[in-house]
């Protein structure tokens, strides 16, 4: 099954793919069980150089683009699911408010780090009580001498048990104080201070190397330094990241649901069930011949967004689009490969059950079916707001 037949596509592929080549199933499958993080893997990455293949050159990245970044990562997910790709992520996408809004002084200090794979990242926006409604978000930077003074509560924060830094979008202002629900947030890139953020971790169906976690923040202070641009001005800061964001995920559902289609062909070639491999029975060819047509189209909405962002166009219907359709072709895939394996679908030994628990997530963050499905039908459709 083929991305692209340009020189420069099948480079990064095949770089990327000599990498994910040292770490194959048994490795994926006992981070499964054991929940460590996989750092050889992001050392491995990062000592690549793949991990600022989006980095400007002059901090030691490629320069390249979120065409390029999909396809990495697309091919980072094809060979160890969402573990794998979850613990590079962040570093393909999260930056980006450095990189357009932050200082010289910042960049310099900040994006050679993440490049060489020094840091690691926590993502601090979404809060218990709030969800996808981002600007009813409570938690709070007093401005202080110097810097600022936060209290408040995240969840959902994958990698908090093991980052060094952590992006965290806070409130300056209260929305009661301002003149729109999205003014009075800021944006910071801050030290993790463990002595002020209490990490409790949250056990789920899949991705367990990649942890996810509830923060506690009491009176962490942030210097004045690690605010990114202005302030108050930190949603449309953050916005810049999302589109990125979604476009990514949409390209790791289509690698793992592409694993996982290749992996039930191969059954199907070789189970032989009365006499015939099962392959052979269109009951069989049929869904599996419809999970190669719904990647292919997946795919090229997430080429087309790719392409939007990188010539700077707006591209929110197909970023938002590129997401939805590629974690539900990769959902689609990766449910048909477990029921093709049958009851050995069912067995961690086949892995197939695995990519369905890591690929669910790709439906769920980050932001929901349904309210990409409202934004659809208001922006693009020209519908009353639904919510």
């Amino acid at each position: 099954m083929h991305l692209d037949k340009d020189d420069n596509t099948r480079t990064i592929r095949d770089g990327v793919q000599a990498v994910c080549d040292k770490f194959g199933d048994d490795y994926w499958l006992e981070r499964d069980s054991d929940g460590v993080f996989p750092h050889d893997f992001h050392q491995a990455i990062a000592e690549g150089g793949w991990l600022g293949i989006t980095m400007p050159e002059e901090y030691g990245g490629a320069g390249l683009g979120v065409s390029e970044a999909a396809v990495m990562m697309h091919t980072v997910a094809s060979c160890g699911a969402m573990q794998a790709a979850s613990s590079i992520h962040i570093s393909m996408f999260g930056p980006h408010p450095i990189i357009v809004f932050g200082t010289d002084d910042q960049k310099q200090k900040w994006i050679p780090r993440l490049v060489e794979g020094k840091d690691k990242v926590a993502f601090g926006v979404t809060e218990p009580n709030v969800g996808l409604d981002t600007t009813n978000i409570t938690t709070f930077a007093k401005k202080v001498d110097g810097g600022y003074l936060v209290n408040g509560r995240k969840i959902w924060n994958s990698t908090a048990q093991v980052a060094t830094r952590i992006m965290l979008l806070a409130r300056t202002q209260k929305r009661e104080e301002t003149d729109r629900p999205s003014a009075g947030l800021s944006i910071f890139y801050t030290e993790f201070d463990r002595s002020k953020i209490e990490v409790k971790i949250i056990d789920k169906m899949g991705r367990k190397a990649v942890d996810s976690n509830m923060l506690f923040i009491d009176d962490l202070f942030i210097p004045d330094e690690d605010l990114i641009g202005e302030e108050g001005k930190g949603l449309g800061h953050l916005f810049h990241s999302m589109n990125p964001e979604r476009i990514l995920v949409g390209a790791e559902g289509i690698g793992i649901g592409r694993d996982a289609l290749r992996r039930a062909s191969t059954y199907a070639v070789e189970r032989e069930v009365f006499g015939r491999p099962i392959g052979q029975n269109q009951g069989i060819q049929h869904p599996l011949a419809e999970n190669w047509m719904e990647l292919e189209a997946a795919w090229l909405m997430v080429k087309h967004a790719a392409e939007l962002f990188d010539n700077e166009q707006p591209c929110g219907a197909e970023a938002n689009s590129a997401k939805f359709l590629g974690a539900r072709a990769g959902y689609n895939a990766a449910l048909q490969s477990v029921m093709t394996h049958g009851g050995m679908g069912y067995a961690k030994e086949y892995h197939v059950e695995r990519l369905l628990r890591e690929v669910l997530i790709t439906r769920i963050a980050p932001v929901s079916e349904q309210l990409i499905a409202s934004f659809i039908g208001e922006r693009v459709l020209g519908l009353p707001k639904s919510y």
